[in-house]
């Protein structure tokens, strides 16, 4: 089945990179990052322009980065320097292997349905005690706008979620407005979550 947002963000992949690439996200960065060892193995998961991989990576961090669109995979990794992987959240398969996990603006395009399964497969990629960064447009329910379709959370829904992914711990949660130019009125539900070794039993 045709998945509209892939479509989309192929049809607009250049021009998704060049509004994106430059925006400044350095607090949300080290709001991240202090919660990581140095030299920390980190996934950027739906990365993008490939903006956050770069800066993690110049911060001396070991990057794996993946995209489901080929148009962005490509200039990702000419901006990133490095192979960037093309791959859907359903289908990560990494066990136990990252310090960090960055999902900015990426799992809000995922189905409501789908997102425990995916969460269960950010939190396994999860070393123990690993964190996973995630921001969501702020509301409640699916909505599709201007040909993409999202998945809105607020803390209740995140909330709801995280009830079937135990093994993610909250650290702390908070809304920011958007950091583009002219997008500061709209807002983000953003998240850090901590992988809990108490759950590998059950993984």
């Amino acid at each position: 089945m045709p998945d509209p947002n892939l479509d989309y963000y192929e049809r607009n992949a250049a021009a998704f990179f060049a509004e994106t690439v430059a925006v400044d996200m350095g607090s949300l960065h080290r709001r991240f990052l202090s919660r990581l060892p140095e030299r920390a193995a980190i996934l950027d998961a739906g990365c993008g322009s490939g903006r956050d991989a770069r800066a993690f990576a110049a911060l001396g961090h070991q990057i794996t980065a993946f995209d489901a669109c080929p148009g962005l995979v490509a200039l990702a990794e000419a901006h990133l320097g490095q192979t960037v992987h093309c791959l859907q959240f359903r289908d990560i398969a990494w066990e136990r292997q990252f310090d960090g996990i960055w999902a900015c603006a990426s799992l809000l395009h995922v189905p409501a349905a789908e997102l425990p399964d995916v969460m269960r497969r950010l939190s396994r990629a999860l070393k123990n005690d690993g964190v996973l960064y995630a921001s969501f447009k702020y509301g409640r329910g699916e909505r599709e706008h201007r040909g993409r379709r999202f998945t809105d959370l607020d803390e209740a829904g995140l909330g709801a979620l995280l009830e079937h992914v135990p093994e993610l711990e909250p650290l702390e949660t908070w809304t920011t407005g958007d950091l583009r130019p002219g997008r500061e009125t709209e807002r983000w539900l953003n998240t850090l979550l901590k992988r809990t070794g108490a759950a590998w039993v059950n993984s």
